[in-house]
């Protein structure tokens, strides 16, 4: 070992937060220097927050009014009041880790002349340069940056404190590089998590069968009072504009476990519960989930442009989802009444990320709960030409593997302030027995390419949770499955 110092935090944990740097010739040494270390850590005010505090917090919250109205259409009030039948079901999400197969590191190196060079796998160099230079007080010009290649990211590198951090051990030797490795318990449980969220959500069907209101008080979190917009709730998710008598509340937690960006943010979440538990609504209609969409866009016409979190986007098209919603159907044969003994197929449609994506998932569950899927049917339109495709077919199916894991087994918890995972043995990502046949075909519109990255991984959450209802007739509401719930006695 080289040498060992304190990194005092900025109170900003995108640059730095309180730790201690070992210096040695090469990883292992630091690595196990490391674990020499006898800290004690202030956890100060947030050492009583845990998982089971936030979920106790997040029901005082939706037992009263939401904090702020995001969306407020007609009178649904009135509409509740009226009813014949009223369906309401609770909906929650966990925190979630992005853990790349590459953890994060940087190698970083300040000249004395007061340059700094960095080598970084970095989502957002400006930011990563713009950290850097606040850090240690040197002018942005000064920095140069050059990207590696990223063995994944998924959102994990959008934030550059791993480089904030090269560069604040690196000032203190100046003149040696530094190479920063994080290891993957250091990942783990150094993350910017996909915030966790609570939905109480409620319909209000009439005599007539017909689906007259609909309401959601959703409960996020802040941090120092502000929703970042990756833990916002969407004042446009379906099926707003499409109930005449429509309402979305939020509440916040504060909250100082660091949140972020994860493949498709917001939707990812928000996704499972809304098209989950429209499910249930159908199903109080008599009809299934794919009739409910079709009957709600019926002759709507596209939606004019909006400005969305990157700036203007294309407003939601009625006959672009229609047409993947057939698409899928006709995929995975989804009227023909034969199946295979033990599987069940459920469905899922989400709009996100101007992208449209209707998916059909055929699960089953042993005696012991254990979720099997089979299969996964995906129809997408994401506008035309596809340029690569079998780039495209990649993306969605890996955003439908990913999709697969998160309903199955992966949650974040929180306890004594920090978070009790560290490695894939309590994180454990999908791998190759989990991932089914993945049927891929897209509708070739008239529309200008988006982004294909993410749209394909909300859909296909609720499509498994839909088709583990309807093999068990158990409802999941909770993410991550568990299998205690679907155990048969």
């Amino acid at each position: 070992m080289i040498d060992a110092f304190v990194l005092k935090e900025q109170d900003d944990p995108e640059r730095l937060v309180d730790g201690v740097a070992i210096l040695a010739k090469n990883w292992w040494i630091a690595n196990k220097a490391r674990e020499q270390l006898s800290i004690e850590w202030d956890t100060g005010d947030w050492a009583s927050h845990s998982s089971e505090l936030y979920e106790s917090m997040a029901r005082d919250l939706m037992g009263q009014a939401p904090k702020e109205t995001v969306t407020d259409e007609g009178d649904a009030d009135a509409a509740f009041a009226s009813a014949t039948k009223v369906i309401e079901a609770d909906y929650h999400y966990p925190f979630l880790a992005h853990v790349p197969m590459e953890p994060q590191n940087c190698t970083a190196l300040c000249h004395e002349d007061g340059r700094v060079e960095l080598w970084a796998p970095t989502q957002q160099p400006g930011g990563a340069q713009l950290g850097v230079a606040q850090t240690l007080g040197v002018a942005p010009d000064k920095i140069t940056l050059h990207m590696t290649r990223s063995g994944g990211g998924f959102g994990r590198r959008l934030t550059n404190d791993f480089v904030v951090q090269a560069a604040a051990i690196a000032n203190q030797v100046k003149g040696t590089p530094v190479q920063l490795i994080w290891s993957r318990e250091d990942d783990v449980r150094s993350d910017f998590y996909r915030p966790a969220g609570w939905h109480r959500l409620r319909a209000a069907i009439d005599a007539d069968g017909k689906l007259t209101g609909f309401d959601d008080h959703a409960v996020t979190f802040s941090t120092k009072g502000v929703v970042p917009f990756f833990a916002a709730m969407e004042a446009e998710v379906f099926p707003a504009k499409f109930v005449e008598n429509l309402r979305y509340g939020v509440s916040a937690i504060d909250t100082r476990v660091p949140m972020g960006a994860l493949r498709a943010p917001r939707s990812n979440g928000i996704a499972f519960a809304f098209q989950a538990f429209l499910d249930e609504v159908a199903e109080a209609q008599g009809q299934d989930l794919p009739a409910l969409l079709l009957s709600l866009m019926d002759g709507v016409e596209p939606f004019p442009s909006r400005m969305g979190p990157f700036g203007p986007a294309p407003g939601f098209s009625a006959p672009r989802s229609i047409g993947v919603i057939h698409k899928a159907m006709e995929m995975a044969k989804w009227a023909d009444p034969s199946a295979v003994e033990g599987r069940a197929k459920g469905f899922g449609f989400y709009f996100s990320h101007n992208g449209y994506f209707a998916e059909v998932v055929e699960a089953s569950v042993s005696e012991r709960g254990l979720v099997s899927v089979h299969n996964v049917w995906v129809a997408g339109d994401v506008g035309s030409p596809i340029i690569n495709p079998s780039g495209a077919h990649n993306q969605v199916e890996g955003s439908v593997i990913d999709g697969i894991g998160q309903a199955t087994a992966l949650a974040v918890k929180i306890a004594g302030g920090g978070v009790t995972q560290s490695n894939f043995h309590d994180y454990p990502l999908p791998r190759m027995p989990m991932v089914p046949q993945i049927h891929v075909e897209f509708l070739k519109t008239d529309y200008p390419p988006t982004g294909l990255g993410e749209p394909a991984l909300p859909p296909v959450l609720a499509a498994l949770t839909n088709a583990v209802y309807k093999a068990t007739g158990k409802r999941i509401r909770r993410l991550p499955i568990d299998a205690e719930t679907l155990r048969q006695a």
